[in-house]
């Protein structure tokens, strides 16, 4: 099964402007926060207590957290959005490069300062205890995560409280991820900034780009002689729906109900993957190259035309699922290559 960030996972134009390029937004809580120091007491300490409602039960935070550590996917991001950096983070084991944090994520920290964070292993995407205790934090946010009942309980019966997945494990929506991060941090309206400024983001490109409206897309993705056929449910699409793109009745008509965000294309359908675009993800241009060749590759009506937009590099395809900081680190190349497809589509 494929996972929000690459189907060999568990389900489960930033770098230049550093950690402050959604400015105005995050740059208010990130001048606040201490330059030398990941503890540095972040909100507003008058928002407290706050409540979270979550699948394992109800969390309280009573008090601003002042060391933070965070587990899954974009909670970090969050947090370093909204000018702290945690104590301790979850490894990115895909995307993450040797040192397992993603570029964004290691600008971000580099930009605010501080000390550099404990790194969870992440690796078997079981949450070791003993790691994250070592760390002291006060609060572990994991909104999106698979943080089970058994993790959940052993964290919360040490004294931490915990903000667990809304309603289901990696399945909080990505603006949810950043408002209930700043609703933890005593920094809701900050995060809420964050999100508006994300959306204005998408929506300017959209508006440079009128030739996407109404464009039918499909995103895809062939792994290991498998194609995964991703659907308006994954944030992903979403993002390109919010560019204009629309999903066509070809492609959601495929879906076999295995999957919440994704289903699986046999072979003898590809031809059915009738969108005038796809959008597509490698790690490597070669592997790219060869699907797009291939036999089956050149039954998609789209590909068969050339009007593929691919994102390709292990860093990219993780940036693709959108998170405070992933969006504009990657959103210029994801418009490029959108608009290149999309010239060859309608030529």
């Amino acid at each position: 099964m494929p996972s929000r960030l690459h189907p060999a996972a568990v389900i489960a134009a930033f770098a230049a402007a550093g950690a402050l390029i959604l400015s105005g937004c995050a740059g208010s809580a990130a001048s606040d926060s201490s330059s030398d120091s990941a503890s540095a007491a972040p909100g507003d300490a008058s928002a407290f207590p706050v409540s979270f409602e979550h699948i394992y039960g109800e969390t309280t935070i009573d008090a601003a957290p002042e060391r933070i550590a965070t587990w899954g996917w974009g909670a970090t991001d969050a947090v370093l959005a909204l000018g702290i950096v945690p104590v301790a983070i979850s490894s990115m084991d895909y995307g993450g490069g040797d040192d397992r944090i993603t570029p964004w994520v290691e600008d971000a920290i580099e930009e605010l300062g501080g000390e550099k964070p404990v790194i969870l292993d992440n690796a078997t995407y079981e949450l070791s205890i003993e790691e994250l205790l070592a760390a002291d934090p006060d609060v572990l946010i994991a909104p999106y995560s698979g943080l089970t009942q058994e993790e959940y309980d052993a964290v919360t019966k040490a004294g931490i409280p915990v903000v667990a997945p809304e309603e289901a494990l990696w399945s909080t929506p990505w603006r949810d991820v950043i408002t209930e991060t700043g609703k933890a941090l005593g920094l809701e309206p900050e995060a809420e900034k964050i999100v508006s400024s994300l959306d204005t983001q998408v929506a300017d490109a959209a508006a440079a780009h009128p030739e996407f409206a109404g464009t039918s897309i499909a995103y895809i993705d062939d792994d290991v002689d498998t194609l995964y056929l991703y659907l308006p449910a994954d944030p992903r699409v979403e993002i390109l729906e919010n560019l204009g793109f629309v999903s066509p009745e070809s492609v959601t008509a495929l879906d076999t109900g295995e999957g919440t965000f994704y289903t699986t294309v046999s072979y003898e359908n590809l031809d059915k993957i009738d969108a005038q675009v796809v959008f597509t993800q490698a790690e490597e241009q070669s592997t790219l190259d060869e699907f797009l060749a291939s036999d089956r590759g050149q039954l998609i009506p789209a590909v068969k035309k050339g009007a593929v937009a691919p994102i390709v590099g292990e860093e990219n395809v993780a940036a693709v699922s959108p998170t405070a900081l992933s969006l504009p680190w990657l959103l210029p190349t994801m418009v490029e290559k959108l608009a290149e497809a999309t010239a060859v589509a309608k030529s």
